[in-house]
């Protein structure tokens, strides 16, 4: 039987307003400090368009996608602090399971790729062993004890 794979990418993101998560299903964010943003970080020590996440399709394969987090804003201009991954700067990076991505002191996310396998086929309701209760006969037998 083949099988579907079922992909869902998580942003949790601390910073100065606790802790939040973030489903990633967009073909591209906009982070940082700046209302318009998509991913508002709140911390004096992000700048105003601290990165950019773009979707990307997998290599080798027609199914799923992968995200890369790019420093700066769209148009190229890096972020002050710049970005740390799992304790390394760079400029880009194609995130995987449980990256790191640290924007400044006290504000970091994690990244999550959760996969499962889902089969295509429908499962016919035969398959199942179901036994109706009549709610009336259950007031009836209640009221015998």
């Amino acid at each position: 039987m083949p099988a579907e794979l079922n992909e869902n990418h998580l942003l949790i993101i601390e910073d100065d307003q606790g802790r939040t998560e973030r489903p990633l299903i967009n073909p591209a964010y906009s982070i940082g400090r700046d209302k318009k943003c998509d991913i508002r970080l709140f911390s004096q020590f992000v700048s105003r368009h601290h990165a950019t996440l773009v979707r990307l399709p997998r290599k080798n394969s027609t199914l799923g996608f992968y995200y890369r987090i790019i420093d700066g804003d769209p148009k190229g201009k890096p972020s002050s602090n710049g970005l740390m991954i799992n304790g390394r700067k760079v400029a880009s990076h194609d995130l995987r399971n449980e990256d790191e991505i640290i924007f400044g002191p006290h504000v970091r996310a994690i990244y999550y790729l959760l996969k499962n396998s889902q089969p295509l086929a429908q499962t016919d309701a035969s398959e199942y062993d179901i036994t109706l209760i009549n709610p009336g006969r259950m007031i009836e037998d209640e009221e015998d004890f």
